[in-house]
């Protein structure tokens, strides 16, 4: 935890100050049974009003200012600690952002997620608590027992048998309970994984009229996170009573004894009620040690999370002297490449090897779990291959920074994903300087001028989150739109024309052709009616090349091929 309490270092200050003011607050409580004391001993007794209003008026300004300090503490500690959750969150975000594929495969979305939003939450209560008790508990704690010994050393040894009776109890509460704080942090995760696959997937779930089971998968994740949740608040509340326990027997015991020592002319009332005071402080000094102990662990276990999100290294990095491409611009060349997904039995594509070259169409096609959007993820660098060589304008794509490889390509993945706000905001994704004029030339290319025309608000309506108002193709279109309006070198569309009717999938197609007529376009498809008339067709086979050639080349030369034209088109359509 304390690693991630370096990111208080712009706040170092505001840190010093409250725990300045703090210090001052606690010694103002510790000097006012003392004051308190003298009045009764000294203006009560021997009956001196002024000595009680001059002693009295000087307390109600103590306090006054010890409220003072108490109220700036509290508000300086809570902007501190905001401003950490902020920065944490912030830092996490950018971290997290730099990740390959492979490593939020392996994390997890739900539990980043859980870690960005209740983990940083857990540290950041933490951190408000300690700023305001990490100096006033010690310290009324120690200052408690000087001030109760001062008073009367021998009514002290009441302390010696329950201070220890505390503490014990504290520790013990705090190592049963960490292992059930780890535990939950885990199973809020599972709920949350649980939750946002029913809610993400409402539309199968409905379909298949699978709402029960979904039901049963939440209501058994729910209850697994309760009863640890109950274990751990029953074994946190045992903790009040203990102390308030321990509290009032020693209070018994104060009494009981002062009271003998009284009539035994060893002690005066006041100073009695100032031990008695001091013994509260003392109390609740620890009492605040144990709620800090019931805090601590959970925060702890939410930082180790947290730390494990910051201590994960990105696989794919950029290298220390990138270089830029000296080739021809736009040129990909794959060179005997083969991957392997982290943890698979075989490669997803083994010893690929073709060109594509600016102005051509490079159709890729190929049944299900072929590799065909592998290979597009490829030349992005979304993961790193296994060997061989990826080329884009005759350079490494390993030897190339990952943000001028990818300012060098347009991709439309094969699942359109829109952000909430207008679709001028959506197609500008793409590039951000981009006027309107050339927002509504790359609509127009992608087929999407017509349905965007058509609805209330034009360029200016508002996408929901994730698309949810408009429809498959319309996302698609946008998406490509996206893509068209950045001007890549290289286009890359993964299955991008599935959702599209033949006679919209033409017409974009047709637009397409001269719109890309100086980039490189690679084209995956389905359809053997959209990759036809591409220059060059590579037809994947349990991610190998089954054959390379244009559409009659294939047609003689290779059989996967035949055999896919075949079962989507007629023998008039073939010929």
């Amino acid at each position: 935890m304390m690693r991630l309490f370096k990111l208080l270092k712009p706040y170092r200050i505001s840190v010093v100050f409250v725990l300045l003011l703090i210090f001052i607050q606690t010694l103002a409580e510790l000097f006012l049974p003392t004051l308190m004391a003298d009045i009764v001993d000294i203006g009560i007794v021997q009956g001196d009003i002024p000595y009680i209003l001059k002693i009295g008026g000087f307390m109600l300004l103590v306090a006054a200012f010890g409220v003072i300090c108490s109220v700036i503490a509290g508000y300086l500690s809570s902007k501190v600690s905001a401003g950490f959750g902020r920065r944490l969150r912030g830092k996490i975000f950018t971290h997290v952002e730099r990740f390959s594929l492979n490593e939020f495969d392996k994390i997890g979305t739900a539990s980043l997620i859980t870690r960005t939003t209740n983990d940083i939450n857990q540290v950041q209560q933490v951190l408000t608590m300690m700023l305001r008790m990490m100096i006033m508990a010690p310290m009324m704690c120690i200052g408690g027992i000087i001030m109760a010994v001062s008073k009367d050393a021998h009514l002290s040894l009441v302390l010696v048998f329950v201070i220890p009776i505390l503490v014990a109890a504290i520790v013990t509460i705090a190592v049963k309970g960490m292992p059930l704080f780890k535990a939950m942090q885990v199973k809020l995760d599972k709920l949350n994984l649980v939750l946002r696959e029913g809610l993400t997937g409402i539309r199968v779930i409905r379909s298949f009229n699978r709402i029960n089971h979904e039901t049963e998968r939440f209501d058994e994740a729910n209850l697994d996170l309760t009863q640890t949740a109950v274990k751990v608040n029953r074994l946190m509340a045992s903790l009040m009573p203990i102390m308030m326990l321990v509290l009032n027997f020693s209070t018994i015991a104060i009494i009981w004894f002062g009271g003998i020592r009284i009539g035994n002319g060893d002690m005066q009332v006041g100073s009695l009620m100032a031990f008695i005071q001091y013994a509260m402080q003392i109390m609740f000094s620890l009492l605040m040690v144990s709620m800090m102990f019931v805090m601590i662990p959970r925060a702890s276990a939410s930082a180790t999370r947290i730390n494990e999100v910051l201590e994960t290294k990105p696989e794919i990095k950029d290298p220390e002297e990138p270089k830029s491409g000296h080739g021809q611009q736009g040129v990909i060349e794959f060179k005997d490449v083969t991957f392997r997904y982290p943890g698979a039995e075989k490669p997803a594509l083994s010893n690929i090897s073709f060109q594509a070259k600016p102005g051509e169409v490079t159709a890729i096609i190929g049944g299900t779990g072929s590799g065909k959007s592998t290979l597009i993820n490829l030349i992005p660098r979304f993961y790193d291959i296994d060997s061989g060589q990826i080329l884009v304008d005759g350079t490494d794509v390993r030897e190339m920074s990952q943000e001028s490889l990818r300012e060098k390509i347009g991709l439309v993945p094969q699942k359109a994903l829109l952000f909430s706000g207008s679709i001028a905001d959506n197609i500008r994704y793409g590039r951000q300087a981009a006027t309107e004029e050339e927002i509504r030339h790359a609509a127009e290319i992608a087929q999407a001028a017509e349905f965007i025309s058509g609805m209330k608000d034009g360029f200016d309506s508002v996408i929901a989150q994730g698309g949810a108002n408009v429809s498959g193709g319309q996302k698609q279109r946008l998406s490509i739109a996206r893509a068209l309006v950045r001007r890549p070198q290289i286009y890359a569309f993964d299955d991008s024309f599935s959702a599209l009717d033949f006679r919209t999938d033409a017409r974009l197609r047709a637009a397409l052709k001269e719109e890309t007529t100086n980039s490189t376009v690679l084209l995956v498809a389905q359809r053997v009616s959209t990759v036809m008339d591409a220059d060059r067709i590579i037809v994947l086979e349990e991610g190998k090349i089954a054959g390379i050639g244009n559409h009659r080349e294939l047609m003689d030369t290779c059989k996967v091929y035949r055999e896919i034209v075949s079962s989507q088109l007629s023998e008039e359509e073939i010929a």
